[in-house]
């Protein structure tokens, strides 16, 4: 191998490993809209052969529903209909309906090869490999369920076989859209002060989504209000979210609070929205 030869294949290798690429590609040659194509087509390509490596022999049944988009707005409807006026549910729903993609072994390949990012494809790469039970690509990869990006939300084949009576992939990801996509891209009326579907404060974002899969169980579940903060109640006993990103004893303080309201969803948004400020508070004469 020649000198850039090399200089590749170690680019290629610390990208498999790693998910991170060179912004620039300077390893290949030619001006920057070439040297971008060359290492798009040389990390994809070695991304797809490293997963039909790992996952040789093992293949996903089909998935057990016809129809995710139908799936996908039972499962997210209480939540759009807790969280936004009337007026906006339809357009939100919408949205969220035709927004999950379950990765399988039908369509991973080509989702790694067409995805914009080089970063987002490593992870999708990761959540497939992780669904089939084998090693992932680097010892610091995350081991996902889903993964959310603009208005999509990949979900894992395990979406169907978890028995965690609290976890909700497809809601936990579709919560996250509210703070992806702005109100305009939907075509709803956006302003300075309202730009996201949801205001949600940066740091409360996984709260906000962890909180929003518990309930939504604790709602599908719990038949009457006795049952929905009894429920609730056993969320908290047990810690559930192995995520450093979040405080579990926040969310399961969040969950019992929202079982106890008429309109928990409200309880949640307004648990995880940024602090108002004093010009607000001074405006409206209240913090809410």
């Amino acid at each position: 191998m020649t000198k850039i030869q090399l200089i590749i294949a170690d680019e290629i290798e610390r990208y498999i490993v790693s998910g991170k690429s060179d912004p620039l590609c300077s390893a290949w040659s030619g001006n920057f809209m070439e040297r971008t194509h060359r290492a798009r087509d040389d990390l994809r390509c070695a991304l797809v052969d490293s997963v039909r490596r790992l996952t040789k022999g093992l293949k996903h049944e089909p998935l057990p529903v016809d129809d995710s988009a139908s799936l996908t707005r039972t499962k997210v409807e209480p939540m759009v209909r807790g969280l936004f006026p009337r007026s906006e549910h339809d357009v939100v729903l919408a949205t969220l309906e035709k927004s999950v993609v379950f990765l399988t072994s039908a369509n991973i390949e080509p989702l790694l090869l067409k995805h914009s990012f080089d970063s987002s494809a490593w992870t999708l790469a990761n959540l497939y490999l992780a669904s089939l039970g084998v090693k992932l690509l680097g010892k610091d990869a995350p081991r996902l369920a889903g993964f959310s990006e603009g208005t999509t939300c990949y979900v894992s084949r395990e979406y169907f076989t978890e028995d965690d009576p609290f976890a909700d992939f497809i809601v936990h990801e579709a919560s996250h859209i509210f703070h992806n996509c702005k109100r305009a891209t939907v075509g709803l009326h956006q302003t300075r002060r309202k730009e996201w579907l949801l205001d949600i404060e940066y740091r409360k974002r996984e709260t906000f989504a962890y909180s929003c899969e518990a309930y939504s169980r604790v709602l599908e579940c719990g038949k009457c209000p006795a049952e929905r903060q009894a429920l609730a109640s056993d969320f908290s006993c047990a810690v559930r979210i192995q995520d450093e990103r979040v405080d579990a004893v926040e969310v399961a303080s969040i969950v019992q609070e929202a079982a106890a309201a008429r309109n928990g969803w409200k309880i949640i948004l307004a648990r995880c929205s940024p602090p108002r400020t004093k010009s607000a508070v001074a405006k409206t004469g209240c913090v809410q």
